[in-house]
Protein backbone atom coordinates (compact mmCIF):
# COMPACT_ATOMS: atom_id res chain seq x y z
CA UNK A 1 0.00 0.00 0.00
CA UNK A 2 0.94 3.24 -0.97
CA UNK A 3 -0.10 5.76 1.30
CA UNK A 4 -1.04 9.39 0.55
CA UNK A 5 0.67 10.53 3.96
CA UNK A 6 3.16 8.13 5.81
CA UNK A 7 3.45 10.58 8.98
CA UNK A 8 5.35 8.04 10.82
CA UNK A 9 8.04 7.67 8.47
CA UNK A 10 8.14 11.27 7.99
CA UNK A 11 8.95 11.04 11.39
CA UNK A 12 11.06 8.22 12.60
CA UNK A 13 14.65 10.15 12.50
CA UNK A 14 13.40 12.55 14.35
CA UNK A 15 12.45 9.95 17.38
CA UNK A 16 15.84 9.90 19.24
CA UNK A 17 16.30 14.04 18.80
CA UNK A 18 12.08 14.20 19.59
CA UNK A 19 12.85 12.15 23.34
CA UNK A 20 15.75 14.28 23.83
CA UNK A 21 13.94 17.48 23.22
CA UNK A 22 10.75 16.40 25.54
CA UNK A 23 13.28 15.33 28.10
CA UNK A 24 15.09 18.78 28.08
CA UNK A 25 11.72 20.61 28.43
CA UNK A 26 10.50 18.26 31.08
CA UNK A 27 13.96 19.37 32.66
CA UNK A 28 13.41 23.18 31.94
CA UNK A 29 10.55 23.06 34.27
CA UNK A 30 9.22 25.73 31.92
CA UNK A 31 6.17 24.21 29.75
CA UNK A 32 4.77 28.12 28.14
CA UNK A 33 6.08 30.62 26.33
CA UNK A 34 9.74 28.86 27.08
CA UNK A 35 13.50 29.13 25.35
CA UNK A 36 11.93 26.70 22.94
CA UNK A 37 9.44 28.99 21.29
CA UNK A 38 11.42 31.96 21.93
CA UNK A 39 14.46 29.91 19.94
CA UNK A 40 12.20 28.64 16.98
CA UNK A 41 10.69 32.02 16.66
CA UNK A 42 13.79 33.55 16.05
CA UNK A 43 14.85 30.72 13.80
CA UNK A 44 11.92 30.62 11.89
CA UNK A 45 11.89 34.85 11.30
CA UNK A 46 15.46 34.46 9.86
CA UNK A 47 14.29 31.33 7.73
CA UNK A 48 11.73 33.48 5.91
CA UNK A 49 13.47 36.87 5.85
CA UNK A 50 11.32 38.49 8.51
CA UNK A 51 12.26 40.75 11.30
CA UNK A 52 9.14 38.95 13.69
CA UNK A 53 7.99 35.75 14.31
CA UNK A 54 5.22 35.16 16.77
CA UNK A 55 4.32 31.38 17.64
CA UNK A 56 0.74 30.93 17.63
CA UNK A 57 -1.71 27.79 18.27
CA UNK A 58 -2.51 26.89 15.22
CA UNK A 59 -2.82 28.36 11.47
CA UNK A 60 -6.44 29.38 11.55
CA UNK A 61 -5.27 31.27 15.01
CA UNK A 62 -2.53 33.07 13.01
CA UNK A 63 -5.25 34.25 10.14
CA UNK A 64 -7.73 35.54 13.07
CA UNK A 65 -4.89 37.43 14.97
CA UNK A 66 -3.18 38.95 11.99
CA UNK A 67 -7.15 40.44 11.30
CA UNK A 68 -7.43 41.45 14.97
CA UNK A 69 -4.29 43.01 15.20
CA UNK A 70 -4.66 45.33 12.20
CA UNK A 71 -8.26 46.34 13.86
CA UNK A 72 -6.41 47.33 16.90
CA UNK A 73 -3.88 49.48 15.66
CA UNK A 74 -6.85 51.08 13.37
CA UNK A 75 -6.05 50.02 9.59
CA UNK A 76 -9.20 47.43 9.69
CA UNK A 77 -12.61 47.71 11.43
CA UNK A 78 -15.78 45.43 11.71
CA UNK A 79 -17.47 45.14 8.24
CA UNK A 80 -14.28 46.08 5.99
CA UNK A 81 -14.10 43.64 3.16
CA UNK A 82 -11.48 41.09 2.67
CA UNK A 83 -10.93 39.63 -1.16
CA UNK A 84 -10.42 35.66 -1.06
CA UNK A 85 -10.08 33.08 -3.38
CA UNK A 86 -13.46 31.29 -3.72
CA UNK A 87 -10.86 28.19 -3.92
CA UNK A 88 -9.39 28.07 -0.49
CA UNK A 89 -9.77 25.44 2.12
CA UNK A 90 -12.81 26.87 4.31
CA UNK A 91 -10.12 28.22 7.07
CA UNK A 92 -9.33 31.21 4.67
CA UNK A 93 -13.02 31.87 5.08
CA UNK A 94 -13.65 31.81 8.48
CA UNK A 95 -10.60 33.79 9.63
CA UNK A 96 -12.21 36.95 8.03
CA UNK A 97 -15.97 36.18 9.57
CA UNK A 98 -14.33 35.54 12.87
CA UNK A 99 -12.52 39.02 12.69
CA UNK A 100 -16.19 40.32 12.44
CA UNK A 101 -14.71 41.21 8.26
CA UNK A 102 -16.59 40.75 4.83
CA UNK A 103 -14.70 37.99 2.67
CA UNK A 104 -15.20 38.66 -1.02
CA UNK A 105 -15.24 35.68 -3.50
CA UNK A 106 -12.61 35.84 -6.17
CA UNK A 107 -12.52 33.18 -8.91
CA UNK A 108 -9.11 31.07 -9.43
CA UNK A 109 -6.99 30.44 -12.30
CA UNK A 110 -7.95 27.08 -13.29
CA UNK A 111 -4.00 25.72 -14.24
CA UNK A 112 -2.85 26.56 -10.97
CA UNK A 113 -6.13 26.72 -8.71
CA UNK A 114 -4.65 30.48 -6.82
CA UNK A 115 -6.67 33.35 -7.07
CA UNK A 116 -6.77 34.88 -10.13
CA UNK A 117 -5.31 38.51 -10.22
CA UNK A 118 -7.10 39.66 -13.14
CA UNK A 119 -10.53 39.25 -11.71
CA UNK A 120 -9.56 40.72 -8.24
CA UNK A 121 -9.96 44.87 -9.26
CA UNK A 122 -13.96 44.32 -10.57
CA UNK A 123 -14.36 43.01 -6.68
CA UNK A 124 -13.18 45.91 -5.32
CA UNK A 125 -15.45 48.68 -3.37
CA UNK A 126 -14.96 51.54 -0.82
CA UNK A 127 -15.24 48.86 1.84
CA UNK A 128 -12.52 46.72 0.30
CA UNK A 129 -9.45 47.43 3.06
CA UNK A 130 -7.27 44.07 2.49
CA UNK A 131 -6.51 40.93 0.07
CA UNK A 132 -6.24 37.74 1.91
CA UNK A 133 -3.24 35.89 -0.71
CA UNK A 134 -3.45 32.13 -0.23
CA UNK A 135 -0.97 30.24 -1.57
CA UNK A 136 -2.97 26.42 -2.10
CA UNK A 137 -1.09 23.16 -2.22
CA UNK A 138 2.07 24.95 -2.06
CA UNK A 139 1.84 27.32 -4.67
CA UNK A 140 2.67 30.71 -4.50
CA UNK A 141 -0.11 32.89 -5.84
CA UNK A 142 0.96 35.68 -8.27
CA UNK A 143 2.16 37.87 -5.41
CA UNK A 144 4.00 40.78 -7.99
CA UNK A 145 0.01 41.33 -9.67
CA UNK A 146 -1.45 41.16 -6.34
CA UNK A 147 1.24 43.60 -4.66
CA UNK A 148 0.77 45.98 -8.08
CA UNK A 149 -3.11 46.12 -7.08
CA UNK A 150 -2.72 46.82 -3.68
CA UNK A 151 -0.32 49.55 -3.78
CA UNK A 152 -3.08 50.87 -6.19
CA UNK A 153 -6.02 50.52 -4.07
CA UNK A 154 -4.10 51.53 -0.43
CA UNK A 155 -4.97 47.48 0.46
CA UNK A 156 -3.41 45.69 3.06
CA UNK A 157 -2.01 41.94 2.11
CA UNK A 158 -2.02 39.49 4.36
CA UNK A 159 -0.91 35.69 3.16
CA UNK A 160 -2.08 32.24 3.92
CA UNK A 161 1.34 30.04 3.72
CA UNK A 162 -0.79 27.19 5.80
CA UNK A 163 0.45 24.92 2.96
CA UNK A 164 3.63 27.26 1.12
CA UNK A 165 6.40 26.47 3.89
CA UNK A 166 9.17 27.77 1.87
CA UNK A 167 8.23 28.31 -0.80
CA UNK A 168 10.32 31.21 -2.80
CA UNK A 169 9.80 34.44 -5.01
CA UNK A 170 11.89 37.25 -5.27
CA UNK A 171 8.71 39.78 -4.13
CA UNK A 172 9.18 38.78 -0.55
CA UNK A 173 10.86 41.70 0.78
CA UNK A 174 9.11 44.27 -1.11
CA UNK A 175 5.47 42.53 0.35
CA UNK A 176 7.06 42.95 4.00
CA UNK A 177 8.22 46.23 3.33
CA UNK A 178 4.00 47.13 2.77
CA UNK A 179 3.79 46.11 6.59
CA UNK A 180 2.41 43.14 5.68
CA UNK A 181 1.77 39.65 8.08
CA UNK A 182 2.44 36.03 6.61
CA UNK A 183 0.36 33.42 7.99
CA UNK A 184 1.81 29.64 8.93
CA UNK A 185 0.45 26.27 10.14
CA UNK A 186 2.52 23.30 11.77
CA UNK A 187 -0.54 21.11 11.48
CA UNK A 188 1.16 17.52 11.66
CA UNK A 189 0.60 17.07 7.91
CA UNK A 190 2.68 20.42 6.48
CA UNK A 191 5.55 20.38 4.90
CA UNK A 192 7.19 21.89 8.13
CA UNK A 193 5.23 19.81 10.75
CA UNK A 194 4.29 19.83 14.45
CA UNK A 195 3.33 16.27 16.03
CA UNK A 196 0.32 18.33 17.15
CA UNK A 197 -1.04 21.92 16.41
CA UNK A 198 0.58 24.83 16.18
CA UNK A 199 1.25 28.03 14.29
CA UNK A 200 2.83 31.31 13.57
CA UNK A 201 3.02 34.57 11.87
CA UNK A 202 5.64 36.52 10.58
CA UNK A 203 6.27 40.32 9.82
CA UNK A 204 8.20 43.49 9.34
CA UNK A 205 5.96 45.34 11.01
CA UNK A 206 7.01 46.28 14.68
CA UNK A 207 3.47 48.02 15.73
CA UNK A 208 1.67 44.54 14.37
CA UNK A 209 4.41 42.67 15.98
CA UNK A 210 4.07 44.18 19.37
CA UNK A 211 0.31 43.84 19.41
CA UNK A 212 -0.24 39.91 18.29
CA UNK A 213 2.93 39.21 21.27
CA UNK A 214 -0.02 40.60 23.18
CA UNK A 215 -3.05 39.62 21.45
CA UNK A 216 -1.95 35.52 21.74
CA UNK A 217 -1.76 35.71 25.27
CA UNK A 218 -4.75 37.30 26.19
CA UNK A 219 -3.66 40.93 25.82
CA UNK A 220 -0.81 41.31 27.90
CA UNK A 221 2.50 41.50 27.64
CA UNK A 222 2.92 42.06 31.18
CA UNK A 223 1.23 39.76 33.36
CA UNK A 224 -1.84 40.35 35.06
CA UNK A 225 -1.63 43.76 33.07
CA UNK A 226 -4.11 43.78 29.81
CA UNK A 227 -4.37 46.10 26.76
CA UNK A 228 -6.12 44.51 24.51
CA UNK A 229 -9.27 42.09 24.37
CA UNK A 230 -6.78 38.72 23.68
CA UNK A 231 -6.48 35.09 23.20
CA UNK A 232 -5.16 31.86 24.52
CA UNK A 233 -2.68 30.72 21.65
CA UNK A 234 0.36 30.33 22.52
CA UNK A 235 2.91 28.25 20.54
CA UNK A 236 3.41 25.18 22.36
CA UNK A 237 6.43 25.00 24.07
CA UNK A 238 7.24 21.20 23.49
CA UNK A 239 5.66 21.16 19.74
CA UNK A 240 8.47 24.19 19.19
CA UNK A 241 10.87 22.04 20.81
CA UNK A 242 10.05 19.36 18.21
CA UNK A 243 9.81 22.15 15.09
CA UNK A 244 13.72 23.08 15.87
CA UNK A 245 14.67 20.03 15.65
CA UNK A 246 12.94 19.78 12.20
CA UNK A 247 13.25 23.85 10.50
CA UNK A 248 16.80 22.26 9.30
CA UNK A 249 15.41 19.93 7.40
CA UNK A 250 12.58 22.00 5.46
CA UNK A 251 14.66 23.00 2.44
CA UNK A 252 15.90 19.80 1.70
CA UNK A 253 12.64 18.29 2.52
CA UNK A 254 11.00 20.32 -0.16
CA UNK A 255 13.65 19.57 -2.88
CA UNK A 256 12.45 16.19 -2.75
CA UNK A 257 9.03 16.88 -2.99
CA UNK A 258 9.99 18.30 -6.09
CA UNK A 259 11.65 15.68 -7.29
CA UNK A 260 8.73 13.32 -6.81
CA UNK A 261 6.47 16.28 -8.90
CA UNK A 262 8.99 16.60 -11.90
CA UNK A 263 8.84 12.95 -12.27
CA UNK A 264 5.04 13.14 -12.21
CA UNK A 265 5.03 16.14 -15.23
CA UNK A 266 7.09 14.37 -16.68
CA UNK A 267 5.86 10.61 -16.93
CA UNK A 268 2.30 10.61 -15.91
CA UNK A 269 0.93 10.23 -19.65
CA UNK A 270 -2.65 9.87 -19.86
CA UNK A 271 -5.63 12.26 -21.44
CA UNK A 272 -7.85 11.54 -19.10
CA UNK A 273 -5.66 13.00 -16.61
CA UNK A 274 -4.79 16.57 -16.53
CA UNK A 275 -1.60 17.64 -14.58
CA UNK A 276 -1.46 21.42 -12.77
CA UNK A 277 1.00 24.23 -14.05
CA UNK A 278 4.80 24.70 -12.64
CA UNK A 279 7.30 26.80 -14.00
CA UNK A 280 10.26 24.66 -12.11
CA UNK A 281 10.84 26.78 -9.96
CA UNK A 282 11.24 26.90 -6.04
CA UNK A 283 7.56 29.24 -5.86
CA UNK A 284 6.22 25.59 -5.37
CA UNK A 285 6.80 23.27 -2.26
CA UNK A 286 4.07 20.35 -2.96
CA UNK A 287 2.71 20.19 -0.10
CA UNK A 288 -0.16 18.48 -2.31
CA UNK A 289 0.49 17.22 -6.01
CA UNK A 290 -3.44 17.76 -7.61
CA UNK A 291 -4.42 16.52 -10.55
CA UNK A 292 -8.15 16.63 -12.38
CA UNK A 293 -9.88 14.40 -14.05
CA UNK A 294 -13.70 14.07 -15.03
CA UNK A 295 -14.52 11.07 -13.61
CA UNK A 296 -12.87 11.52 -9.84
CA UNK A 297 -14.75 8.78 -8.09
CA UNK A 298 -13.84 6.58 -10.59
CA UNK A 299 -10.31 6.93 -10.56
CA UNK A 300 -10.02 7.36 -6.59
CA UNK A 301 -11.41 3.35 -6.76
CA UNK A 302 -8.69 2.43 -9.70
CA UNK A 303 -5.82 3.82 -7.35
CA UNK A 304 -7.41 2.27 -4.38
CA UNK A 305 -7.33 -1.39 -6.12
CA UNK A 306 -3.83 -1.11 -7.11
CA UNK A 307 -3.22 -0.22 -3.41
CA UNK A 308 -2.62 3.61 -4.12
CA UNK A 309 -4.55 5.98 -1.40
CA UNK A 310 -5.57 9.03 -3.23
CA UNK A 311 -7.49 11.52 -1.32
CA UNK A 312 -9.53 14.94 -1.95
CA UNK A 313 -8.64 18.31 -1.21
CA UNK A 314 -11.86 19.40 -1.50
CA UNK A 315 -15.06 18.12 -2.08
CA UNK A 316 -17.53 21.04 -1.43
CA UNK A 317 -15.88 24.51 -2.29
CA UNK A 318 -16.72 26.98 0.32
CA UNK A 319 -19.76 28.76 -0.91
CA UNK A 320 -21.75 25.70 -1.32
CA UNK A 321 -21.17 24.51 2.48
CA UNK A 322 -24.36 24.48 4.32
CA UNK A 323 -22.58 27.02 7.03
CA UNK A 324 -22.74 30.13 4.49
CA UNK A 325 -26.56 29.25 3.57
CA UNK A 326 -29.25 31.81 3.50
CA UNK A 327 -29.02 31.64 7.17
CA UNK A 328 -25.50 32.97 7.70
CA UNK A 329 -23.65 34.94 4.44
CA UNK A 330 -26.88 34.20 1.76
CA UNK A 331 -24.67 32.44 -0.44
CA UNK A 332 -27.21 29.74 -1.75
CA UNK A 333 -27.11 31.29 -4.75
CA UNK A 334 -23.69 31.95 -6.00
CA UNK A 335 -21.93 30.58 -8.63
CA UNK A 336 -18.08 30.03 -9.25
CA UNK A 337 -18.22 27.91 -12.38
CA UNK A 338 -13.96 27.65 -11.66
CA UNK A 339 -13.80 27.11 -8.23
CA UNK A 340 -16.96 24.33 -8.83
CA UNK A 341 -15.03 22.55 -11.56
CA UNK A 342 -12.18 22.19 -9.42
CA UNK A 343 -14.12 20.57 -6.27
CA UNK A 344 -15.71 18.44 -8.71
CA UNK A 345 -12.52 17.35 -10.40
CA UNK A 346 -9.37 17.43 -8.21
CA UNK A 347 -7.66 14.44 -6.71
CA UNK A 348 -4.39 14.51 -4.68
CA UNK A 349 -1.71 11.89 -5.15
CA UNK A 350 0.80 10.44 -2.67
CA UNK A 351 3.69 13.00 -2.54
CA UNK A 352 6.44 13.59 0.42
CA UNK A 353 9.73 13.57 0.84
CA UNK A 354 9.88 10.10 1.80
CA UNK A 355 8.49 8.46 -1.49
CA UNK A 356 10.89 6.07 -3.16
CA UNK A 357 11.80 5.84 -6.25
CA UNK A 358 10.20 2.95 -6.41
CA UNK A 359 6.79 3.80 -5.14
CA UNK A 360 6.68 7.22 -7.24
CA UNK A 361 7.67 4.84 -10.43
CA UNK A 362 4.35 2.35 -9.48
CA UNK A 363 1.91 5.23 -9.19
CA UNK A 364 3.07 6.82 -12.89
CA UNK A 365 2.77 3.07 -13.64
CA UNK A 366 -0.76 2.37 -12.45
CA UNK A 367 -1.70 5.89 -13.97
CA UNK A 368 -0.89 5.68 -17.26
CA UNK A 369 -2.60 2.41 -17.14
CA UNK A 370 -6.22 4.03 -16.37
Amino acid sequence: MIPFLDLKKINEPYETAFQDKLKLVLNNGWYILGKEVETFEKAFAEYCNAQYCIGVGNGFDALVLIFKGYIALGKLKKGDEVIVPANTYIASILAIMQADLIPILVEPILETYNINPDLIQEKITSKTKAILAVHLYGQLAEMEKITEIAIQNNLLIIEDSAQSHGAENNLQSKIYNLKSAVAYSFYPGKNLGALGDGGAITTNDPALAKVLFSLRNYGSQKKYYNEFIGVNSRLDEIQAAFLNVKLPNLNTDNDKRRTVAKRYLSEIKNDKIILPLWDFSNNHVFHLFVVRTSNRQDLQEYLAKNNIQGMIHYPVPPHKQKAFSSETLGWDDLSFPITEKIHNEVLSLPMSPVLTEEEVGFVIEILNRY
